[in-house]
């Protein structure tokens, strides 16, 4: 639930005597009288075991570029993040000058006071670059408390080989996908599609696909229980009961992708963090028979939701001048370009996607349409919050006997005691 004016104040008072008191570094280092940066920036590192290396020997570069500046690089696993930032933010002690947030969490870290907005520093260097959805999500009540530093969506993977032994077409929308399940299934013996039925974020193409969202967050007015709510869980169930799909109640992510990559279904939903698992299956033996295009459409648009990472400055540091231009350097073209080369992630700066190594990336051709189309989600402090809510009534809906319509009313009754000065 929103905060009241007395908690906000609260925090503003904390994040206040935060930065009085300094960091989890005791405040030494700023930015000297020639101009020159230097001290101690601690900087949390919230990406994968695969990209981890990558991200140390960066910060490390940064520190040959600013050579009285000691970057202390923590690596804190995904799961833990969120929990572990807010207790040491909350308790003045330990909290990083810098943190990899993911694009969720910017808005609930700075309504609780615990990030320094960004307008006017040299971290929000050159914004005009920065694609607009990514850019959103660092937004709150008018300032900007985090850059964009990696952008993603959820795609539809499909298996080349078997659309073209059904004699079918990748699915522009779901009634197409479902119209054609049936000639996949008797040519091919595959399943069309595997469903995500564990995971409330995967709703979302469904409801963005029928002209709704979660909430409109700028009237603060609860939507999902509007007729598009219905529509995305009937979407849904549809598809499982016409045997258009097949889904799980959990494991979704495993037996998914095991699926697909066996070749049993022909097309999954997916984002790009399983490109590379899907690529090591026997039915990508031939990485070419690998294709990724834009989440099929609903009745009435189409659309996924926006992912990605953020990099954000705690309120509290007691070195903001390396600070910044640490995030400065982390989401520069420069950084954006590299990981890109070396990691394949999807950049959020414009003038990234001409270089020609980007362009000839596999991953990018392979998301960027699907990027190009990504639906911002509501930047509300209580966001994370609203998926529990739908992940239960998928449940009810796809392995139960409740009704789209009764589900749909379920969770915004849900999102009512969640959002207490949302109508």
């Amino acid at each position: 639930m929103r905060r009241g004016i007395a908690a906000t104040a609260l925090t503003a008072a904390l994040a206040l005597a935060a930065t009085a008191c300094g960091g989890d570094d005791g405040g030494n280092g700023n930015k000297g009288a020639d101009g020159e940066i230097s001290g101690t920036v601690t900087y949390w590192d919230t990406s994968n075991d695969a990209e981890k290396g990558t991200y140390k020997k960066i910060a490390e570069d940064f520190e040959k570029k600013y050579p009285k500046v000691d970057v202390k690089y923590v690596h804190v696993n995904f799961g833990d993040a969120n929990a572990k930032f807010k207790n040491a933010a909350g308790g003045n002690s330990g909290a990083p000058d810098v943190m990899r947030t993911e694009v969720a969490w910017v808005a609930d870290f700075a309504n609780l006071g615990y990030l320094a907005p960004l307008d006017g520093t040299p971290a929000l260097a050159d914004t005009g670059d920065y694609l607009k959805a990514p850019l959103g999500s660092t937004e709150f009540e008018g300032k900007t408390y985090a850059v964009p530093q990696v952008t993603d969506t959820l795609g539809l993977f499909y298996n080349k080989e078997l659309l073209d032994e059904a004699g079918v077409p990748v699915p522009a929308s779901f009634a197409e996908l479902k119209k054609n399940a049936k000639k996949i299934k008797d040519r091919t013996g595959a399943d069309a599609l595997y469903l995500r039925g564990d995971d409330p974020y995967w709703f979302l193409p469904y409801l963005y696909g029928e002209g709704g969202d979660m909430v409109d967050a700028e009237n603060k007015k609860i939507t999902i229980d509007d007729g598009p709510g219905a529509a995305a869980f009937a979407t849904m169930k549809d598809l499982v009961e016409s045997g258009a799909a097949v889904t799980d109640a959990s494991n979704g992510q495993e037996n998914g992708l095991k699926a697909f990559k066996d070749g049993d279904v022909a097309m999954i939903v997916d984002g790009p963090w399983d490109i590379a698992g899907a690529l090591e299956g026997k039915a990508f033996e031939d990485p070419e028979n690998l294709g990724v295009a834009a989440v099929p459409a609903g009745g009435e648009a189409q659309g996924a939701p926006q992912g990605g990472w953020n990099l954000s400055v705690y309120a509290g540091s007691g070195n903001l001048d390396a600070a910044y231009e640490f995030a400065k350097y982390m989401s520069s073209a420069e950084v954006q370009k590299r990981t890109t080369e070396e990691l394949s992630l999807l950049p959020t700066r414009a003038s990234v996607y001409q270089e020609e190594s980007v362009q000839k990336n596999e991953m990018v051709q392979f998301f960027k349409p699907a990027v190009d189309k990504a639906h911002q989600r509501p930047w509300i402090p209580e966001a994370n919050s609203l998926f529990e809510p739908i992940r239960v009534q998928m449940n009810e809906v796809l392995f139960g006997d409740t009704s789209p319509e009764k589900a749909a009313d379920k969770v915004g009754e849900e999102f009512g005691k969640l959002l207490e000065d949302y109508k």
